[in-house]
């Protein structure tokens, strides 16, 4: 029998106030410096800001969203969403957050809500999910195969470390993967473009395949999770 942390997802909708226009590129990295600034209150999470491990926690970007110059608004309300499998981040979040700013983006508001467990048919992203590489975009370095893999790898890598344990990964996590943008969608991060996609992912039926998409809505798959990368939503059966 599997061990696993009876954890419930939380969500955190974040309302804020655009002091600055922001470029739909730059959206992950002002809302990753605004979440970054709150870790700096308290001395124990200032330090797992900085420790290289899985953080557990993702976020979307700005909605509604701006489709015709795709560039957010100084002086406009918006909201994001921030998730995470993690009660006590959850908790941090809440009460740090709160009234919260940058140079170019100052928290209005923020409510607390939980996502149940029950049986997943899909999940799909809303933000880009990256792969790094050193040679950049993975589909001029790696096969669909070793792709497939790496996503069932890294949802396993979260899976044990937030359960400190080591599971069995001879299983089938999803029976279908969809890409759901035509050519690749870049997204700023720090100096460098980073290049990513859209996918949509038919989950297994199987128990573990049912627990990791569940985590997955909370840590988000892939890479770079904790700056805005491979945000999921999820269709029930």
């Amino acid at each position: 029998m599997i061990k696993i942390e009876k954890y419930i997802i939380a969500e955190l909708y974040i309302k804020v106030y655009l002091t600055k226009n922001i470029p739909q590129k730059d959206v992950n990295i002002k809302i990753g410096n605004l979440v970054d600034k709150s870790f700096l209150h308290n001395e124990k999470y200032s330090q797992f800001h900085h420790e290289n491990r899985y953080k557990m926690y993702t976020f979307n970007q700005l909605y509604p969203l701006e489709t015709a110059d795709k560039i957010y608004k100084k002086g406009k309300i918006y909201t994001f969403v921030i998730r995470t499998i993690d009660k006590n981040l959850s908790q941090y979040f809440f009460k740090y957050l709160t009234n919260e700013y940058t140079d170019s983006i100052k928290i209005l508001t923020i409510e607390r809500k939980t996502i149940p467990r029950k049986h997943i048919e899909k999940i799909y992203s809303i933000t880009p999910v990256v792969i790094k590489s050193e040679k950049g975009y993975w589909k001029n370095n790696i096969s669909l195969e070793q792709y497939e893999n790496r996503l069932k790898t890294n949802l396993i890598k979260k899976f044990n470390q937030f359960n400190n344990t080591k599971i069995d990964e001879n299983f089938e996590l999803f029976t279908f993967i969809k890409f759901d943008n035509r050519k690749p969608i870049a997204t700023n991060y720090k100096s460098i473009c980073l290049l990513g996609d859209k996918l949509t992912l038919n989950i297994a039926e199987n128990e573990i395949a049912q627990e990791l998409a569940y985590l997955a809505l909370g840590t988000g798959i892939s890479e770079m999770n904790s700056r805005g990368m491979g945000f999921v939503n999820y269709k029930w059966l």
